[in-house]
């Protein structure tokens, strides 16, 4: 167990109803704290009145190198009905081993986790080289837009940019420490209209149907994989995510079909690429088409090098577990990151986030406390 226990942290977290962009109290928790060590704190405002963001930046060291800066998020989802909840969703009930709540898993229980092993790491280190950040935002679970890519310029903008930053993010798989991620697949979201022309289901010669023109255009599309991965990148994916005509009769060709689709991607292709491969199929297939297409995430790699070589080097010592270095899963604020240092992502298990009776467990968050510590360690040496 570590010299400092996260839970009594998650818990009072875990109490804030601090569903997007709303934070009762969540950030206040996480600046005590970080003042009670000597840090300078300062809290950032952003977007506009009916969604006004908070966050908190936080330093103890003046900026000197090496500088570490540790990200992560206080807002959590809805929790949906709290009936379907065995408990009250913001209770923090600790019961058999594991600590429940929104956000316990994702991701209060790591800021939680981080904030003690700081806390071990300071103790032991009072006199640490470089310069400890920690930027915890409240605009990570819906617009991101508010929140660290507004941080990361207003840093650069006064030269406290770190040397490098890891983001709390819940990243292991099946054992705390057998996963980091060291980059993040891109995001393309594309909606597509396709005209045709109305008629009677017994005379499709006098219709134009636009359901199948559609089909037609993303039959091919769904036949083979858009590439096989790479060496940390996953296989990029191409999702339907919605398909409506709007038509309640069955005997009725309808004038449009529309689709939405997400394609998660890796550095195997550009945003530009597969637009271009999109409106391919939709032409081929005859489609007279309309598409809207948007994309809030490229990919991107942080090299294995020291950093990395740090963070495997204080899981290996404090878990003995050996991690997979992996460009998998969805987004995250490290997209705002990469541009001016580099960063990987390092957390608890993600199984449970978002999810109705979301926990984690006890064990798992004070093992990641004293790897946090471990890491701090490794990279401030």
């Amino acid at each position: 167990m570590p010299l400092t226990d996260p839970i009594p942290v998650a818990q009072d977290l875990i109490r804030c109803p601090s569903v997007t962009p709303a934070d009762h109290g969540a950030l206040d928790v996480v600046q005590r704290f970080l003042e009670s060590l000597g840090f300078q704190c300062s809290r950032l405002v952003f977007g506009p009145d009916e969604w006004r963001v908070d966050n908190l930046f936080a330093m103890k060291g003046g900026g000197a190198s090496p500088h570490f800066m540790y990200c992560g998020h206080t807002d959590v989802v809805p929790p949906g009905d709290p009936a379907h909840w065995t408990d009250d969703p913001f209770s923090g009930v600790v019961r058999d081993g594991w600590l429940y709540g929104r956000g316990s898993n994702d991701m209060k229980g790591g800021v939680a986790s981080f904030l003690a092993g700081l806390k071990d790491y300071i103790a032991a280190h009072p006199d640490h080289p470089g310069t400890i950040s920690v930027l915890i935002t409240g605009d990570e679970e819906a617009r991101s837009v508010d929140g660290v890519a507004r941080v990361m310029p207003w840093l650069a903008e006064r030269d406290l940019v770190p040397d490098m930053a890891l983001v709390g993010e819940p990243s292991s798989a099946r054992n705390v420490g057998d996963v980091i991620r060291i980059g993040r697949r891109g995001s393309l979201t594309a909606r597509i209209t396709v005209q045709g022309k109305q008629g009677h289901s017994a005379m499709p010669s006098r219709a134009d149907n636009p359901v199948h023109r559609l089909m037609a255009a993303l039959t091919p599309l769904l036949a083979a994989p858009l590439d096989q991965g790479t060496e940390f990148f996953p296989p990029s994916t191409l999702q339907i995510t919605g398909f409506d005509v709007g038509n309640t009769a069955a005997n009725v060709i309808p004038a449009t079909a529309r689709a939405m689709l997400n394609i998660r991607f890796n550095d195997l292709h550009t945003r530009a690429g597969l637009i271009e491969r999109l409106n391919a199929a939709l032409t081929a297939a005859g489609c007279r088409y309309e598409m809207q297409a948007d994309s809030n995430a490229d990919p991107f790699l942080t090299e294995p090098g020291p950093f990395v070589d740090a963070l495997v080097r204080a899981i290996r010592r404090t878990t003995g577990e050996e991690p997979e270095l992996n460009a998998g899963g969805g987004t995250s604020d490290a997209r705002f990151i990469r541009a001016f240092c580099p960063v990987a992502e390092f957390g608890d298990i993600g199984a449970t986030g978002h999810q109705v009776d979301e926990r984690a467990g006890v064990e798992n968050l004070r093992t990641l406390s004293r790897v946090y510590t471990a890491i701090l360690e490794e990279c401030l040496a």
